[in-house]
């Protein structure tokens, strides 16, 4: 029976990816010597936000996620970050594999969410793998599980999610609402011919605010806020 252990020796953004992804680096080794074959690995990861401390101002960002810091010994709990399928060639002892885990920058999501707040240091995360490992026998293969008590611990960089962040969306964020409120959105838009979607929220966040000094206020002709064209609410 193979002996495997699993690793996991870095985690970056993966550059020049159609879609946001995170490259997973894994050292798979194999201790009795048997020739394997290939594995059709699978891998949960999950993020373990008990293990590292948070400053003032992302305990702060973290709060609706988590809940005031006076509750965090209950609700600090794993998030799960993704769930991977990959085919491992075959190897004698020990191997290397990249692994790429699409991730998402949906704010409404745990995962995105957490990662957002964060400033700076690592994430340190739990990786649970499974799957099948097959084995070079004579002439012919031998079928065996990965058991479930393999897992690789990995501190991931804050930076690493950053970069991906700001690969795919430079300088922005994305949030995702409903169809009625976008429709809202888009007639208060349009009836104050605001030149995109920014300046329009912009506008929103002032009327509620209130006008400030030598801020722009809704329906005080001849002033303007974020490129926007003042109007009547």
């Amino acid at each position: 029976m193979a002996e495997l252990t699993f690793g996991c020796t870095e985690a970056r953004a993966a550059r020049y990816a159609a879609t946001p992804t995170l490259s997973f680096t894994l050292s798979i080794t194999e201790s009795t010597g048997v020739r394997v074959h290939a594995i059709a690995l699978r891998c949960q990861i999950r993020i373990e936000p008990h293990r590292r401390r948070y400053s003032a101002d992302e305990a702060r960002r973290l709060n609706d996620l988590f809940g005031d810091t006076s509750r965090w010994a209950q609700t600090l709990k794993p998030i799960q970050l993704a769930s991977v399928s990959a085919m491992v060639p075959g190897f004698t002892s020990a191997t290397q594999v990249e692994v790429p885990v699409p991730c998402t920058y949906d704010l409404e999501v745990a995962s995105a969410r957490y990662m957002q707040g964060l400033d700076d240091g690592t994430i340190p995360l739990l990786l649970l793998f499974s799957g099948t490992v097959f084995i070079a026998h004579g002439e012919s293969m031998r079928v065996e599980l990965i058991p479930w008590s393999c897992e690789a611990s990995c501190r991931m960089p804050v930076r690493a999610w950053q970069d991906v962040v700001d690969e795919h969306f430079p300088g922005s964020a994305w949030l995702r609402c409903t169809r009625d409120t976008l429709d809202a959105l888009a007639a208060f838009k349009t009836a104050r011919a605001l030149p995109t979607w920014d300046a329009t929220l912009s506008a929103l966040l002032a009327a509620a605010a209130g006008p400030a000094e030598g801020e722009w206020a809704p329906g005080a002709a001849g002033s303007a806020h974020s490129g926007s064209r003042a109007g009547t609410p």
